[in-house]
């Protein structure tokens, strides 16, 4: 930022996210975390052999991003479709625990619960094991949820929906298009994490927060040079196609790129002790999105998320920002 923020009004910034009701749409994941002692080797292949220690299940995917929300003090409703199955369960209950809301978790026959089985050992993950159906959602299943959740919108006004797309078949095109021009027609500010599959889909929302990787891959441009003019430029083609406000790209080691339309720039990373890289997406899009929502400053959303992105790399495996340390770290650095 061109100039520093004051301490009390910093904090008074995130005592106010409370005030705030989020509405995640998106691919919902279960996070399953398999920790155990590797000592030998396979007789019968020559793979290492885990003895199991402990197991845990943690939400990922949307869920992550609304968990995340949930963390730093708003009122979080999630928007997905689960399995019919014991998965689904587990998730819609570890939601419920968290205080999010889930009347807009819809089961499907249709589909599994998209699961993800790390197995670990010595803070090293050996092995991951992924249960998913990734298709579009048919008919069945699409319309009642798209019904489902436009008819929330009108009733509950939340200040936020972040769309948080995993290519695994709930953001298909006409729930983008019709959720998102219910948000503008309410005035709710909508924050999208994309993927390639509808990467241009989310026309006209008010942030739009691709990585490097998924920018390459949506508008198929090399990217060769990271610096002001080549982002200048992707902006500038992401603008032509979305007409959305803000372009927010995530760098990785290189921090994170923001321009509302009349101001810009590179925020550098801070340096990280970096354990593990999983799911600082999901905290970088809901802190800009809480953030952004409720200050309205581009420039102070990209200095925050890029802090809070950095501060859970920190941490082994997917985990929520911590509200205290994420505001700790802020007035360390921005005042």
């Amino acid at each position: 930022m061109s100039r520093k923020i004051l301490k009390d009004d910093l904090i008074k910034v995130f005592e106010q996210i409370e005030r705030l009701h989020v509405v995640v749409v998106g691919d919902v994941m279960l996070d399953n975390y398999w920790w155990g002692d590797v000592e030998r080797i396979s007789p019968e292949a020559p793979v290492p052999v885990v003895t199991l220690a402990r197991r845990e299940s943690r939400l990922g995917g949307a869920a992550n991003v609304a968990l995340n929300c949930r963390a730093l003090g708003a009122k979080v409703t999630i928007a997905s479709i689960v399995g019919n199955d014991a998965d689904g369960a587990l998730l819609t209950e570890l939601a419920q625990k968290a205080g999010i809301q889930t009347d807009l978790i819809e089961r499907s026959a249709y589909r599994p619960t998209t699961t993800k089985t790390r197995i670990i050992s010595r803070s090293q993950q050996m092995l991951r094991l992924d249960a998913e159906k990734s298709e579009d959602l048919n008919t069945e299943e699409e319309h009642p949820f798209i019904d489902k959740v436009l008819r929330f919108l009108q009733i509950n006004k939340p200040d936020v929906v972040i769309f948080e797309d995993y290519n695994k078949g709930v953001l298909k095109e006409n729930v983008i298009v019709r959720i998102t021009a219910h948000c503008r027609e309410l005035n709710i500010v909508t924050a999208v994490d994309p993927k390639k599959r509808n990467f241009l889909a989310y026309k006209g929302v008010s942030i739009f927060k691709p990585n490097l990787k998924e920018v390459r891959e949506g508008l198929n441009v090399p990217v060769e040079t990271v610096n002001e003019e080549s982002l200048r430029q992707v902006n500038d083609a992401l603008s032509e196609a979305l007409q959305h406000q803000i372009t927010f790209i995530t760098l990785s080691e290189k921090g994170v790129y923001y321009n509302d339309q009349h101001a810009a720039g590179i925020i550098p990373s801070h340096i990280r002790n970096i354990a593990d890289v999983s799911g600082a997406g999901d905290t970088v899009i809901a802190t800009a999105s809480l953030i952004y929502a409720q200050t309205r400053s581009a420039a102070l959303m990209a200095e925050i998320s890029n802090l809070a992105g950095g501060l859970v790399c920190e941490q082994v495996g997917v985990v929520p920002i911590h509200k205290k340390l994420l505001l700790d770290e802020a007035v360390r650095c921005l005042t």
